[in-house]
């Protein structure tokens, strides 16, 4: 009978962890996961790409300082990926030097020929504390592979024909992802409890940016979040996500002298788009008038925050 490791956890705890790693959690994010921890349920949660789901698993086991097993989702996964292997060369060469005193494939077939991947990595009892289990763009996967995922979710346990089932008595915390690019099956969600990842405000990002990246001045880290909001509202093919905000805040932060609190010029914009959008047609649309609106964003921005 397994055991709930993370039912007792509380709301300063939570808050707690999530602060140590910087990570900019808002209201409904600390009371879902809490709940997710408390009643042993798999978190998925969808959103954009870059919203910061897969940093909040991560977030999690650093905050909690244990181990995060991922599982990186991709069309053609199989179990085998994802579940375990065996170790075929180290097999044959037992056989053929009847090593241990191996005569037959059975005996061939035990933990020590076992190659773990991440669904059973995470089941195993060799962990310090229970580990949390990551099992990013589950929409990704095929169709087909949810089913593998199944038992695990339901009973933290997985079937190995020549083993019997591997179970743990204290189940790891598990985070899906999804980027919403396919509807996940009813199975999958009825056993997860659920987090829609909304886009940050200015605020909540400015927030964000400041804590990640603390060289950038905070009056031009402002400018930054007004930008990437203006931008949001463009039909553009793919918008910038937070991890495009950091990845930006830190090349303009690169580019600069550690003291410069200078405003976003427009040649810096257009120069370092790439840090932002990531489909020409995108970048194409950033002409001379929707450059100059991008300006007057950072000047309100730096203005709103107080910092102008």
């Amino acid at each position: 009978m397994s055991e709930n490791p993370f039912a007792d956890t509380r709301e300063p705890e939570l808050r707690a962890a999530f602060d140590a790693t910087d990570y900019v959690a808002g209201d409904d994010i600390v009371t879902t996961v809490l709940l997710a921890l408390r009643l042993g349920r798999p978190l998925l949660i969808e959103g954009e790409p870059g919203a910061g789901k897969t940093e909040l698993a991560k977030a999690l086991a650093d905050g909690f300082d244990t181990e995060l097993v991922r599982l990186q989702c991709y069309e053609g996964l199989t179990a085998e990926n994802a579940l375990y292997e065996w170790n075929y060369t180290k097999q044959l060469l037992a056989v053929q030097a009847d090593d241990h005193g191996v005569s037959g494939d059975d005996s061939v077939f035990t933990e020590e020929y076992l190659l773990e991947r991440p669904l059973v990595r995470a089941l195993s009892g060799d962990h310090d504390r229970p580990p949390v289990l990551l099992i990013d763009e589950i929409d990704r996967a095929d169709e087909e592979f949810e089913a593998l995922l199944l038992e695990v979710l339901s009973d933290f346990q997985v079937s190995i024909p020549e083993l019997g089932t591997v179970s743990t008595d204290r189940p790891p915390a598990v985070v899906i992802t999804s980027n919403r690019t396919r509807g996940l099956s009813d199975a999958l969600k009825r056993r997860c409890l659920y987090l829609h990842v909304e886009p940050p405000s200015f605020e909540k990002e400015r927030n964000i940016v400041e804590r990640k990246v603390p060289e950038l001045d905070g009056a031009v880290a402002a400018e930054l979040c007004g930008v990437t909001q203006r931008l949001r509202e463009e039909p553009f093919r793919k918008h910038p996500g937070v991890a495009e905000t950091l990845d930006w805040a830190r090349a303009v932060a690169e580019l600069r002298a550690a003291d410069d609190d200078d405003s976003l010029t427009p040649a810096e914009i257009e120069h370092t788009l790439g840090c932002l959008l990531k489909e020409v047609e995108d970048i194409e649309r950033v002409d001379d008038t929707l450059l100059e609106a991008l300006v007057d964003s950072a000047r309100s921005a730096r203005i709103e925050a107080g910092t102008g």
